[in-house]
């Protein structure tokens, strides 16, 4: 964290040099530093650049979704005027719309209308537009093919098949020598990540979403327990004991390199895993998550980050521009073919060259995503998200079981919302 405050003062001192020396503005803008993110962000500035003659400096940001928030919000607090746009994750709008102009009459109505209206309704906090979209994400699983179809096997569709599989195929191959091959890869540290993983084990068991969209709280059930419980019983088995320090760019780099055979992961891990120089390339596959083989379909957690323009910037016009080129048809289609990142403009999925470049959509995925409850609990989301994965990893380390820890936890999350009112 000091490394990245160090970083932003510098690159901060940098921008207020460059405003004060040169007549076009320069916009610092805060990114992503997970998979290919920041690249999306310095390569969408250059265009940007070439074309106003505005300057912008990129600052990357920390990786987990955890940390960049408190560091957002403690910036944000202090009113600084240092970061004129930032990428924010699709649940932060309503914790922190204060900080964001409005930018529903400062774009283009047309180009509001070329997203997914569900997308603009989630950045939409009372009646205020506080970000754009610039990509959308829904969880799937990767699976080596190459090693199912050595052992003649099919894509898991339950989360049971899974754990059968790779106790299979890792038995096969360690017999083999191979000692480093890990069965299941995911991201289970104590952060943002784990409350999504553990919401998509959860939601696919029929276990609800830990606060209903009435903000009444569900977390203690037995489809909910079972899940946590099935999950545990991974660790220190089909799931190294480290995956607990996982996050995304962990579990990729794992089973990139060969030494996993599933992985559950954002699609932005397809376009790495099938580039040049990757030890898999050509030898991975896609498929929906596992569902608990019931009536139950799987369900993806819905992910994706979007653009705002801080009201403390002293460069909002430029900002605003700059986010508007940046979530536009050309960059979002840039996404999707240079990175694998899914575009949150409709028609670009009858682009042939979306449809080439990402050949893992799915059929049903973002239909049947599942929402984060931070609508449902408000300004309180991330207080009742740092509640629910620390009670999970808990039970992922063994202390205590998944109805201890769950039933524990609703009652924290009543305390938390006074009676569910939030």
């Amino acid at each position: 964290m000091a490394r990245t405050h160090r970083c932003l003062g510098a690159l901060v001192l940098l921008a207020t040099a460059c405003v004060l020396h040169a007549e076009a503005a320069t916009v610092v803008l805060s990114c992503g530093s997970v998979g290919q993110e920041l690249q999306i962000c310095q390569g969408g500035a250059a265009a940007w650049r070439r074309e106003t003659g505005h300057d912008v400096i990129v600052v990357a940001s920390p990786g987990s979704a955890t940390e960049r928030l408190a560091l957002y919000q403690q910036v944000l607090a202090a009113g600084s005027p240092d970061i004129d746009a930032y990428a924010i994750d699709v649940i932060w709008p309503g914790l922190l719309a204060s900080h964001f102009i409005d930018l529903a009459r400062r774009v283009d109505p047309a180009a509001l209308e070329a997203h997914f209206p569900a997308i603009i309704a989630a950045s939409t906090v009372r009646g205020r537009l506080v970000a754009l979209p610039l990509y959308t994400d829904a969880a799937l699983l990767f699976y080596r093919a190459d090693l199912l179809d050595k052992y003649g096997l099919r894509p898991p569709a339950t989360w049971d098949e899974l754990a059968a599989q790779a106790t299979q195929v890792l038995a096969a191959e360690r017999a083999t020598g191979n000692r480093d091959l890990q069965g299941f890869v995911w991201q289970g540290k104590a952060y943002e990540g784990l409350t999504v993983n553990a919401l998509e084990w959860i939601a696919s068991s029929g276990g609800g979403t830990i606060v209903e969209a009435d903000g009444t709280i569900t977390i203690d059930n037995p489809g909910a327990v079972q899940a946590v419980q099935r999950a545990a019983a991974w660790v220190g088995g089909i799931s190294p004991t480290g995956v607990l320090n996982y996050a995304e760019e962990e579990a990729r780099g794992v089973f990139q390199s060969g030494r996993a055979v599933f992985m559950r992961n954002w699609p932005y891990a397809w376009a790495l895993a099938q580039g040049e120089g990757s030890p898999v390339r050509g030898k991975v596959g896609v498929v929906p998550l596992p569902t608990d083989g019931a009536a139950n379909r799987p369900r993806a957690v819905l992910g994706g980050w979007q653009l705002a323009v801080s009201k403390y910037s002293r460069n909002q016009e430029a900002a605003i521009a700059l986010v508007t080129f940046l979530t536009g048809a050309a960059e979002q289609k840039r996404h999707a073919v240079a990175y694998g990142y899914q575009p949150t403009i409709p028609a670009l999925y009858r682009d042939p060259e979306v449809l080439r470049a990402l050949p893992f959509q799915v059929e049903g995925v973002f239909d049947t995503a599942v929402a984060r409850p931070s609508r449902a609990t408000g300004a309180l989301y991330n207080q009742a998200s740092s509640q629910f994965f620390n009670a999970v990893h808990a039970v992922l380390e063994g202390h205590g079981s998944a109805q201890e820890r769950l039933a524990a936890l609703a009652r924290q999350l009543e305390r938390l919302s006074r009676g569910g009112r939030w």
